[in-house]
């Protein structure tokens, strides 16, 4: 039996599924082909084989005509652009599956126009579902903007032949109705999967650390910055690291509300956090690193404060427990799916005292600190790319089969 040919559709490239693509392609799992902007598919061009390009039907960089609808209408320009690149590909070959992210890859033009089984990756249904502090909430033309999107995403649900989210907390973000054709799958990662070999601190405060893409009100930036803030006025000894962008777009709408709030006197919501908690000026804001520097740093946190607020998924959160970090995250929510609690990491309510009571007691208990890092490494490799890649061929192969059931139909009629 041949073997199937699968196209991951994404506007950035290296992006949503790059990784996976190539892995399939290169331990015989598929025949598979990356589809990505003109730009993207020239920059990466070097070495690769399987990267193709189409044009979207106009810009998709910056605003587009009417605010209400810009991703509505950002994807339809990318749909469009798909469907003809895939047309193309399909008069000299046959596609099984396409494998399209729900905005940056926008399946929905595709639907009775191509001969394969869509297979559509959504995040979250929309910001209103991820959730947001309510200190720093949207405005009207925000929640109205998120409507246009939740609907395009819950089409998507509808008529794809199966949809993936990446954990069990997104999933139940859609209505109950829609469910059914959702399955759940984290995305595969490929990181060193042992941390740099070090000595063990002999002495000398600990290394408390936080790091995220991008420093916001839904990664808990405010409640680490918080807890700092608290471990200095209590005269705790350690080292604290928070590592990336302050200025980075957020899942929130922090940043808004600190530029009406300051008039631009403020540059981000880490600044206006600064001022809310002076005693976290202790730590140290790394920004954005290199990847090879990133990795050498994360083996010199001896704890990761996690306190996720709201989000549906976490790279990064994945590498820390994947490199064997040792971590502290909120009971609730997409941690709790990736963390058994005094298991391969520590899992608290909200509450501040709970946290620092935790952080005092792992700072001078090395050992369970060790504990927690040797089984979140174990537990880990479930995320790498080599055990994933058979789940996600067992999702497209039901997504084959759905796409041959939903043709019969209309065939069989003479």
């Amino acid at each position: 039996m041949p073997l199937p040919t699968i196209v991951f559709v994404g506007a950035v490239y290296p992006g949503q599924f790059g990784l996976l693509c190539d892995y399939l392609q290169a331990n015989g799992y598929a025949n598979t082909y990356f589809l990505t902007t003109p730009g993207h598919a020239a920059r990466n061009s070097d070495g690769r084989d399987n990267l193709r390009a189409f044009n979207p039907d106009g810009k998709i960089v910056g605003a587009q005509s009417y605010y209400y609808s810009d991703k509505v209408e950002r994807s339809a320009r990318i749909s469009r652009g798909v469907l003809t690149a895939l047309q193309d590909m399909q008069q000299t070959q046959r596609i099984d599956v396409v494998v399209a992210h729900s905005l940056w890859g926008a399946p929905h033009f595709l639907y009775d126009e191509i001969d394969a089984a869509i297979v559509s990756y959504v995040e979250m249904p929309s910001y209103r579902a991820h959730g947001w502090d309510p200190r720093y909430p949207p405005d009207l033309a925000q929640r109205v903007a998120d409507r246009n999107t939740e609907m395009l995403n819950f089409h998507q649900v509808l008529k794809s032949d199966l949809t993936i989210v990446p954990s069990h907390h997104a999933k139940r973000l859609f209505p109950a109705e829609l469910q059914g054709r959702i399955e759940v799958q984290l995305e595969g990662l490929d990181p060193p999967l042992k941390p740099a070999t070090r000595e063990p601190r002999a002495d000398g405060p600990i290394t408390i650390g936080f790091t995220a893409r991008d420093l916001s009100a839904a990664k808990g930036l405010e409640v680490y910055m918080r807890l700092v803030h608290k471990l200095k006025s209590e005269q705790v000894d350690a080292r604290f690291i928070a590592v990336g962008d302050p200025t980075a777009a957020t899942y929130g709408y922090e940043a808004q509300w600190v530029k009406r709030q300051y008039d631009g006197e403020v540059a981000s919501f880490r600044d206006h956090l600064l001022r809310e908690y002076p005693q976290s000026e202790a730590i140290e804001f790394i920004g954005k690193l290199p990847y090879d520097e990133y990795s050498e740093l994360l083996s010199d946190i001896d704890l990761f404060l996690y306190p996720l607020q709201y989000g549906v998924a976490n790279w990064g959160l994945m590498e820390i427990l994947m490199r064997g970090g040792c971590v502290i995250a909120p009971d609730r929510g997409y941690a709790s799916e990736l963390i058994v609690n005094d298991v391969n990491g520590l899992l608290l309510p909200d509450d501040d005292d709970a946290w620092i009571a935790a952080i005092k007691e792992l700072a001078t208990d090395p050992g369970r600190r060790a504990r927690y890092g040797d089984a979140a490494e174990v537990m880990g490799y479930g995320l790498h790319i080599s055990q994933v890649a058979p789940r996600y061929m067992s999702l497209f192969k039901t997504a084959m089969r759905r796409a041959a059931e939903r043709k019969l139909p209309s065939e069989s009629v003479s």
